[in-house]
């Protein structure tokens, strides 16, 4: 059963107040339903947001250190916080402080003396926001057929792995495979039984490839990509006859019956070294020409570095 509490308290909130009294009451309104951490000055706060990673800031303007709207600003301009929203705490009277803070970047303000219902109702409507938002960018890097990333997660997955890679001198490992005879299949027998066979290409590869560091995604029409970080040219061999294997076995096993199209697959891969100043573009060339060999030498198969 879907366990609404448990799924609130991943959201953590830091609340910046110099006053003991006034923190202590904020958490007592909201650590039932989040994580909370707390910050008396300007400079313990903008440490704390790097370690602690709030979801959301409370943020009073009057610190000891500082004034609440250099911190604001200071969270605004820097590339790592400047999406984190932030509701600034203001005194009973300050209609000023409330317009300058939405000005500079503010989503909402809390009023003191705090009131329960209130202070939960803003903090609730930003982690909905803050939920929608991750929701739309969730299925922004899904495919919508196959359940696997999509092209998208891809490129962002492939850049940041290749630059890992230079930096510590590690392998990255790359394959490219496709369905043999997709086109003719798909117009023989229709694009529902088309897309049931790249369901069960998908399937097979989330079974077949269970490592955290192994990541699996449609890269477009019948094609999937595979980044396979920290694995040598030799055990990509291995792991791609294996997947050839595999994946026949499955769509012969699941689809022979509705059709009689070659249920097949054929791959490429490829193994570097990455360095700084080469393109992560170069690894995807050159698995797509190994792809394209396999599909020279009559399909199903393998072509590996």
């Amino acid at each position: 059963m879907f366990d609404e509490g448990a799924e609130k308290t991943k959201y953590k909130i830091l609340i910046v107040e110099d006053s003991l009294f006034n923190q202590m009451v904020l958490r007592k309104i909201l650590e039932d339903g989040y994580t909370i951490a707390t910050s008396a000055t300007a400079e313990d706060a903008l440490r704390k947001v790097q370690i602690f990673e709030p979801h959301l800031i409370l943020l009073d303007i009057i610190l000891p250190d500082a004034n609440g709207f250099d911190v604001l600003v200071t969270l605004k301009q820097s590339e790592n916080t400047r999406s984190i929203p932030v509701i600034i705490i203001t005194g009973l009277d300050s209609d000023e402080d409330e317009e300058k803070g939405f000005l500079l970047g503010a989503v909402d303000y809390i009023k003191r003396p705090f009131k329960n219902a209130i202070v939960l109702a803003r903090v609730n409507t930003q982690i909905h926001i803050i939920k929608q938002i991750e929701t739309i960018k969730h299925l922004s890097l899904m495919d919508g057929l196959t359940g696997i990333a999509n092209r998208r997660a891809f490129d962002i997955q492939l850049r940041y792995e290749w630059n890992r890679a230079a930096r510590e001198r590690g392998w990255l490992s790359m394959i490219m495979l496709d369905v043999d005879r997709f086109k003719e299949c798909n117009d023989t027998y229709g694009h529902r039984h088309g897309d049931f066979m790249l369901q069960i290409v998908a399937q097979t590869l989330k079974e077949k490839l269970k490592s955290v560091t192994d990541f699996f995604y449609r890269y477009g029409g019948d094609e999937f990509a595979i980044l396979l970080p920290g694995l040598p040219a030799e055990k990509a061999r291995v792991l791609s006859q294996s997947l050839v294997a595999s994946v026949n076995q499955m769509l012969r096993s699941a689809v022979k019956a509705q059709s009689s199209c070659a249920h097949s697959i054929s791959l490429g891969s490829a193994s570097m070294l990455p360095q700084p100043e080469q393109s992560p573009a170069a690894l995807v060339e050159r698995a797509d020409k190994k792809l394209y060999l396999a599909k020279q030498n009559g399909r199903n198969q393998a072509q590996c570095e």
